[in-house]
């Protein structure tokens, strides 16, 4: 029923070919500059530089999503993520790369990605009717999850051919993604028509603060990821150092997450959840939590794939359940706001959280750092159940 709808099919693959390109991106920098420079440090500055124009572009990107056409938005960020892989292929061919122009490019790819979250989120309820919101999150997670399985199997072994040929195909399918966008045929949704002021500007702050179900959601996440999802962002440690293999490894290594993801998001298409919303989704995160503790102790490929892909399974449960309390419980003329204030709390979870697992593998090393994220997590999802008993009590996304 949903790909009855082109502009919702188009929306689709623009995702797909995005998150292919982004996580091929994930996998060559990653071990591009392990090699370049061998620090544990370096690799949780990726993080910090993807995380600094999410944090400073928030406010902005949702007055911008909310005043001007999003498929116009969304094709220019994939127009600029198109231009930074072609400047890591041609710095990598030229043998002129260094961890410097890295850090430069992948802040540039962490920009565009901030208007292109929030503006992208919003744009589903502009293509797909209210009742089919929840299947078209779960869908589009699918999509997500598919990339994370082929981008960086796909990277990996591009990389193998040479890291110029993994950069040059991202730019390509960025590429394709700005063109699905462009042509998206959407509703006119209603658009946000008062002057912009600081009261505007900070409106979608203020919603959230003012809606404990969203800010005990959004926050659940921010944090528990921030403490657990350092497993990622050590990925290139553990396959060189600790499991023995090598860039392909590591690719597939980065899609096992994906792979359970995958398979959660496909089940909860066609079974959407409908009841206990609540506690499912503080299940889902203490599981997470656990899988990477699994993760943190194994020198196993196998028992660490395994674990990952646990790991991304309990995840997309999290994320499918806050993305349609965020597209539900939100006013259409607001969405882009909070929309970016939503991608401030996952950015700030994913890429300072990488950060934070950089830092402290630097410390003390990177077994120890992911371990403790992982129990760090689990006393998380602990604390908000008390802290946020409504939370706890939801069963249905309309409660």
């Amino acid at each position: 029923m949903l790909f009855a709808h082109p502009a919702f099919a188009l929306l689709w693959c623009s995702r797909v070919f995005s998150n292919v390109a982004f996580n091929m991106l994930g996998v060559a920098v990653g071990w591009q500059l392990y090699e370049l420079t061998g620090s544990a440090l370096d690799l949780g500055l990726v993080g910090l530089a993807q995380f600094a124009p999410i944090v400073l572009l928030t406010l902005i990107v949702g007055q911008v999503a909310d005043r001007y056409d999003r498929r116009l938005i969304a094709s220019i960020c994939q127009f600029a993520q198109a231009a930074a892989a072609a400047a890591l292929a041609a710095g990598t061919v030229s043998g002129r790369l260094a961890s410097v122009g890295i850090f430069a490019t992948v802040a540039l790819v962490g920009g565009a990605r901030a208007f292109e979250g929030p503006t992208s989120t919003a744009l589903v309820s502009d293509v797909v009717p209210r009742p089919l919101i929840s299947r078209a999150m779960a869908w589009l997670m699918s999509a997500t999850q598919t990339a994370r399985i082929v981008g960086p199997a796909l990277g990996g072994f591009l990389y193998v051919i040479g890291p110029g040929t993994t950069y040059a195909t991202a730019a390509a399918l960025f590429l394709g993604a700005a063109t699905s966008a462009a042509i998206i045929r959407a509703r006119r949704a209603s658009r946000m028509s008062e002057p912009v002021v600081l009261e505007s500007v900070l409106s979608g702050l203020v919603f959230i603060s003012n809606q404990r179900v969203l800010l005990g959601t959004m926050s659940l996440d921010m944090f528990a990821v921030l403490l657990g999802g350092g497993a990622t962002a050590l990925l290139p440690i553990y396959a060189r150092d600790i499991l023995g293999t090598g860039p392909a490894g590591l690719g597939f290594l980065r899609s096992a997450p994906a792979v359970g993801a995958l398979a959660t998001s496909i089940f909860l298409a066609y079974r959407p959840l409908r009841w206990r919303i609540g506690r499912t989704m503080f299940r889902a995160v203490i599981v997470f939590g656990v899988a990477t503790v699994a993760f943190s102790l194994s020198s196993s490929f196998a028992v660490s794939f395994a674990a990952l892909a646990v790991l991304g399974a309990a995840d997309v449960v999290s994320v499918v359940i806050r993305a349609s309390l965020v597209q539900i419980r939100t006013p259409g003329e607001m969405l882009g706001r909070v929309s970016a204030v939503h991608s401030l709390f996952t950015g700030t979870s994913n890429q300072l959280g990488a950060f934070e697992a950089g830092l402290v593998a630097a410390l003390v090393g990177a077994v120890p750092a992911v371990l403790l994220g992982g129990l760090g997590t689990i006393a998380i999802a602990v604390l908000w159940m008390v802290r946020f008993p409504d939370l706890r009590r939801i069963r249905e996304f309309e409660d």
